[in-house]
């Protein structure tokens, strides 16, 4: 799915965002478009990026006491006029948001030992190059949320950097601030999502700066960003099932394709079982 508005002008497009420059705005369309090891699948997940969308402001919303965000409006109505003739395509997948000066880190927190990191702690007991305790089990919770930032890479794979290598490329006192807010998110993420019977085991945020403030941008804690688990059948040592695209991953990972573009088309039992996981965990997590 790629959005079409001739006389706004031609967006930006990332793996699931078209993005179009307003003038004083941007307009951020979240599109179905399914990405796995950084390729677009050729077709997407029907309704995805209005779930994504519904995910984020909810999150937002409940963000609002510790940070600002970006948004401006997120109902087409409120949006410039000339967009209103595309409000069939905009409604309930688009947001109308400031131009912040884009943090050029991405900030990741890690509450339990999953995925990348339980790799890297087999391998030397680290996770980022944080020493963690001996003996972890996967999906394990960690004895504290880790911070651990990454580049953001145009093309390709973001890097793992240190706290460290982050000051050297933020300054102190911004990477403190990231550092800070990002922990506390998840905290207060967590707290919620366990009333409801879900674990976030880890999340990546973006955030950047508008007059002098710093504040969150694109999503927030949506299936695409985050590691949903559910509580009632969580237990450590093993991996878990996520509230996210990890079908889509699991069946490309069955085919003898090499990870490189084009993507192979889904079938369609797999477009289903997806879209019913991120349908499930927006319920869960909105009501």
């Amino acid at each position: 799915m790629k959005t079409e508005m001739p006389d706004i002008g031609q967006p930006r497009r990332g793996k699931v965002r078209d993005i179009y420059d307003l003038g004083e705005h941007l307009l951020l369309v979240v599109t179905d478009r399914v990405s796995a090891f950084d390729v677009i699948m050729p077709n997407g997940i029907p309704g995805k990026g209005r779930i994504l969308t519904e995910i984020s402001l909810f999150w937002f919303n409940e963000m609002k006491g510790i940070i600002g965000n970006h948004i401006v409006a997120h109902d087409v109505r409120d949006f410039p006029r000339e967009l209103h003739k595309y409000r069939h395509m905009l409604e309930g997948r688009s947001l109308l948001v400031r131009k912040a000066e884009v943090a050029p880190v991405e900030c990741i927190v890690r509450g339990y030992l999953s995925g990348s990191g339980w790799k890297s702690y087999g391998k030397d007991g680290t996770v980022c190059g944080i020493r963690l305790p001996e003996g972890l089990r996967e999906s394990q919770k960690l004895p504290e949320p880790l911070f651990t930032p990454s580049t953001k890479a145009e093309e390709g794979h973001d890097l793992n950097i240190s706290f460290e290598e982050m000051v050297a490329i933020t300054g102190l006192e911004t990477a403190q601030r990231l550092r800070d807010v990002t922990l506390e998110i998840y905290k207060r993420a967590s707290a919620i999502a366990a009333e409801k019977g879900i674990i976030i085991a880890d999340t990546k945020m973006e955030f950047g700066a508008y007059n002098g403030e710093i504040i969150i941008i694109d999503e927030l804690l949506t299936p695409d960003s985050s590691r949903f688990w559910s509580a009632a059948g969580y237990a450590s040592g093993r991996g878990q099932d996520s509230f996210d695209k990890q079908i889509v991953r699991d069946y490309l990972l069955t085919l003898d394709w090499d990870q490189t573009p084009p993507g192979p088309e889904l079938p369609e039992e797999i477009v289903e079982k997806t879209g019913a996981r991120y349908h499930e965990i927006l319920k869960i997590l909105t009501t």
